[in-house]
């Protein structure tokens, strides 16, 4: 049960920043990079690692232990249903937005803004859904 709440306080955690990001980081970084081009970017990437980076480390372990050790209250659909939205997350990360703040860190590029805030989305839905499937499973 441990790890069951550590992975959805984790999950919870990346949800609420992953909201932040999309509805006021993002388009405050898109306006911001262009009278600061490649400042607010660089700045972005290297603080928001100190943020993200143990709750990504602690779902990737959690959402692993949960798909072959798994309390009572939660079913091997749900371990993997949440596994895989991380799964999504994650590689939207590495394939879509990481090389999207590379543009921007190299300077403006509202075009890069724009797909930033557009391919989010993505992310957003897949952390939520996943949120809410530990939250079920958690019993709250």
């Amino acid at each position: 049960m441990t790890v069951l709440i550590i992975s959805t306080v984790a999950a919870w955690g990346m949800v609420g920043v992953i909201w932040t990001m999309q509805l006021v980081h993002y388009p405050m970084l898109a306006a911001i990079s262009e009278l600061l081009p490649g400042t607010a970017a660089q700045r972005h990437q290297r603080n928001v690692t100190w943020v993200v980076g143990p709750l990504m480390a602690a779902e990737g372990v959690t959402s692993l232990i949960l798909l072959f050790d798994r309390p009572d209250t939660m079913s091997a659909l749900a371990a993997w249903t949440a596994a895989i939205l991380l799964g999504v997350a994650l590689l939207s990360t590495v394939l879509l937005q990481v090389p999207l703040h590379g543009r921007l860190a190299e300077g403006h590029d509202a075009d890069a803004a724009r797909k930033l805030i557009t391919t989010n989305w993505i992310r957003t839905v897949a952390w939520t859904a996943r949120g809410l499937v530990l939250a079920f499973a958690l019993g709250l």
